[in-house]
């Protein structure tokens, strides 16, 4: 549905934007994630038309749009700091764009009132100033206006930022619900990898200006395409070539211990048997930490830490220097040729 190609954004002498490509899939939930400065925004404003790339084109449906004017674009757009009219009524907030395209007065109020339900805001919160609400309800009317227009599609930035982190995951829960409910197209923003993972269809990870790379949660998390990937998305241990030695991981087959070889906290395993191949080690525990659907320890291999992730099944916790034994099926290091993360 959408589709940027070749899309490169420039200010001055600062390459913003390289050679983006994406396309997003009509009513597929689609995030744009990574770091700080990554770009992620900037690709977001281009689709929207705040910026106009220095080469490349935006299109939707087929239709080249790259010099279409925003107000034209039929594009909803979140923002983190929501943008909402404060001195305004969340009706009127809501009505706004409706409003703008001089929609008869009693079409606009069936509209709001029809949105504002969908969205879980009532009649009474309607008639207050958008200063009076929570952050949770401001952030519903903010959708709520982007929706009431019916785009096409629905760009969010950051939405979810500003809210402390329980409100945050309620809210994530909320907006996806939302988006199955409408099947409208959504580009998301977000830095937060958790999010990322647990909302969307498929996800673009950035990294200065260009996309390391494209997939679906498991893809991007099991099978990361680069080193600043599988670095960024979740925790990680990262393996020294003496520890691979030493525990005979090169007699394996594809196994190349001089290249840089992670392995996920979950794919460890502590004094558990493994299936199959597997590699296993002596382990001193070092710390835990206690999170009650899981804990995180901290095991001594030899001369490096390993941090382990166990469900908590309800037996005993390991304490601070017992002795396990540590396996993993080597299938399960990922290797990378020391590209730059």
């Amino acid at each position: 549905m959408i589709k940027l190609d070749q899309i490169e954004v420039t200010f001055g002498d600062f390459v913003a934007l390289k050679n983006i490509n994406i396309h997003v899939k009509e009513g597929e939930f689609f995030t744009f994630l990574g770091p700080s400065g990554c770009g992620k925004t900037t690709t977001l404003r281009t689709i929207t038309g705040f910026i106009k790339p220095s080469s490349g084109k935006v299109s939707v449906r087929g239709v080249d749009i790259t010099d279409t004017p925003i107000e034209k674009r039929n594009i909803g757009m979140v923002f983190q700091s929501y943008a909402l009219f404060p001195t305004m009524s969340v009706y009127e907030n809501i009505a706004f764009g409706l409003k703008v395209q001089k929609m008869r007065k009693e079409d606009i109020r069936q509209k709001v009132y029809a949105m504002a339900e969908k969205v879980d805001l009532n009649e009474a919160q309607l008639q207050k100033k958008v200063s009076q609400l929570s952050g949770g309800q401001q952030q519903r009317v903010a959708i709520a206006r982007a929706l009431v227009t019916s785009p096409e599609i629905i760009c969010l930035d950051e939405p979810l930022s500003n809210l402390d982190a329980k409100l945050r995951v309620q809210l994530r829960n909320e907006l996806k619900d939302l988006q199955k409910r409408f099947g409208i197209t959504t580009v998301y923003v977000t830095h937060d990898q958790e999010e990322a993972l647990t909302l969307s269809d498929r996800i673009a990870v950035f990294n200065k200006g260009v996309i390391e790379q494209i997939g679906h949660p498991d893809e991007i998390y099991n099978h990361s395409a680069t080193e600043f990937v599988c670095n960024f998305i979740g925790d990680i241990n990262r393996f020294e070539p003496e520890f691979l030695e030493k525990i005979g991981a090169d007699r394996f087959a594809g196994i190349k211990i001089n290249q840089h070889c992670y392995i996920r906290l979950e794919r460890l395993h502590v004094n558990d048997l493994v299936e199959g191949d597997s590699l296993k080690t002596d382990a001193v525990v070092q710390s835990y930490e206690y999170y009650g659907l899981y804990i995180k320890y901290s095991l001594k291999v030899q001369n490096h830490i390993l941090k382990v992730i166990e469900k908590n099944s309800g037996k005993p916790l390991y304490q601070i220097g017992d002795k396990v034994t540590l396996s993993f099926n080597p299938n399960d290091i990922m290797q990378y040729g020391g590209d730059k993360v």
